[in-house]
């Protein structure tokens, strides 16, 4: 059976500060994210710009997040605000994965990446690989 993974990356700038983080994590300040989001499929899907079985999805699905938050992103936004969770990487993976199923046809593997600096990043899928 055929499988096609489509992979992108994005970036967004954003405020926030973990809840109860003893330490510097604990006060308000912000990151230059980086984000990888792969989807994986065996199927090919229309799109809301394209009516017939010729993608996984629409990358632009899969780049929601890099939009102005004003706009239903998270770019230059005080992720605090947005997410319902603790603001952690862990969390904003999870949070990341969670908006873009729901803005994708159902049955498409994903897997998350989000880097919070150069050299500390999360990956998040919601199946056991």
């Amino acid at each position: 059976m055929p499988t096609w993974t489509l992979h992108t990356e994005f970036k967004f700038d954003a405020a926030h500060f973990i809840e109860g983080y003893d330490g510097k994590c604990g006060r308000m300040h912000g990151h230059s994210y980086k984000v990888k989001i792969s989807a994986k499929s065996n199927k090919l899907n229309p799109s809301a710009y394209l009516n017939t079985d010729d993608m996984v999805c629409d990358f632009k699905e899969l780049k929601w997040a890099a939009k102005d938050a004003d706009k239903g992103g998270l770019d230059h936004g005080f992720l605090n605000d947005l997410i319902e969770a603790n603001t952690t990487a862990e969390r904003i993976a999870e949070f990341i994965h969670t908006e873009t199923t729901k803005r994708i046809p159902a049955g498409i593997d994903l897997k998350v990446i989000v880097w919070e600096t150069d050299t500390c990043w999360v990956e998040y899928t919601d199946k056991n690989e």
